[in-house]
Formats: C-alpha cells, structure tokens, sequence
C-alpha cells in the first residue's frame, strides 16, 4: 500500500507491547498495550525493530479490515522517525540484524488472541506466554474453535527463535497432544483448472482450423 498517502488515514496512538514475529523470524506487525494489534509488511522488519521496542510509543495510520481490531499499517511514527512503507524493493539489508533460529518446535498453552493478514484474515494465535502459532488462513479457518480467546492448544511444526519472539509455523495441532490433526499446506494462488497465461500466436485451435480448411 505504499501509494497510498499515510496523512489521509485513521491514526492511532499507544504503547508496544510485544512483536508478532513470522515463520521466516521477520517482525512483520506488533501488538499494543491497549490490545489494538499492527500488521506490519515483513520488508520493513529490519527498520521495525532498529526503532522500535516493547515500551516504545507509537502512531500509526493504516487501514483497517472490516470487523477486525487491527490496522494494516502504511506509516509509523516512533522516537526515531517515521518509518513509511515504500513498497518490498525499499527493503532493508538483513545481513546486520539477528537471524532466528530455526527447528522443529513444539509448544503448548492457553490462547491469549488471535493474529491476523494485513486482510483482516486470521493467520494463527498468541499465547499467553507470549508465543505465537501460524497456520495458512485456510486452515485457521477449520481450526478456528481452537483459535479462540482461553483455548487450551498445542502445536507442532517449524519453529523459528528470536530474542524478539518465538514462532511456530503449524504442521500439527489440536487441544491436546492426543487430538492433534494435520494442517494442510498453504493454498496456491491458482487452482487445478487454472490454465495459465495465455499463449501469444494463434487464437484458434485444431477445429477452428479443420472447420475453415472444410470451407476451403
């Protein structure tokens, strides 16, 4: 949403609380104290986390999805500057900042809230502890009873670790160990009957051809 104008959106103002931290160990949004939740696009993670902490005070204009608490945020105000999204090619350079650890993780808890897109669709959950667990959207979906505000879950998967948070991405998950059930893979963009982009040449196929040679 970088041409978007920022000063012509809703601004609100509060406290960070925690990050939210993707499967990649990217920041890419936060959480206020007041419960208000940030999506933040994972290209400006780096810049994120230079100017921003936990304690920090912020202003944010985005936009919000329809029936969800976030914003979708297109600029932040910190201490340090406006941090603006110009778009995935003003990406920062990575090399200097923390890489996450990575490995199979498990991990069990009680659900504090759910996280979501920059959409308004939800994509996983924060525990109380302060871990995050990510599923396609697809699977949230069908998964969504456990995804609810004081649900015992657990899950297994793909775990990413930062001094900024901790992550897993879901290939397993349930109420308990003994009820776990697969996620399935994140959906493609097309389906089984897309047919691809169109061949340049000829529009007409084999009957159009046969039809006309008959005409002949």
């Amino acid at each position: 949403m970088h041409w978007i104008d920022p000063d012509y959106l809703p601004e609100i103002t509060g406290t960070v609380d925690q990050f939210l931290v993707n499967r990649h160990g990217e920041a890419d949004g936060f959480l206020l104290t007041d419960g208000e939740e940030v999506h933040v696009p994972p290209h400006l993670s780096a810049r994120l986390l230079r100017d921003v902490r936990p304690g920090s005070e912020v202003r944010v204009r985005g936009v919000r999805p329809r029936g969800v608490q976030m914003v979708a945020a297109v600029a932040i105000d910190t201490p340090k500057g406006r941090i603006l999204d110009d778009g995935p090619d003003a990406r920062e350079d990575n090399a200097a900042f923390e890489k996450a650890k990575h490995g199979p993780m498990s991990v069990q808890g009680i659900v504090k809230r759910s996280i979501h897109g920059p959409k308004g669709e939800t994509r996983g959950v924060v525990l109380e502890d302060g871990r995050i667990i990510r599923l396609p959207p697809h699977e949230a979906e069908r998964f969504s009873a456990l995804l609810t505000q004081g649900a015992e879950i657990v899950a297994a998967g793909d775990g990413a670790t930062t001094s900024f948070g901790t992550v897993v991405e879901a290939r397993q998950i349930g109420a308990s160990a003994e009820t776990m059930k697969t996620v399935g893979p994140k959906k493609p963009k097309h389906g089984p009957d897309h047919k691809g982009p169109k061949q340049p040449g000829k529009k007409h196929g084999p009957k159009h051809d046969e039809k006309h040679a008959h005409a002949e």
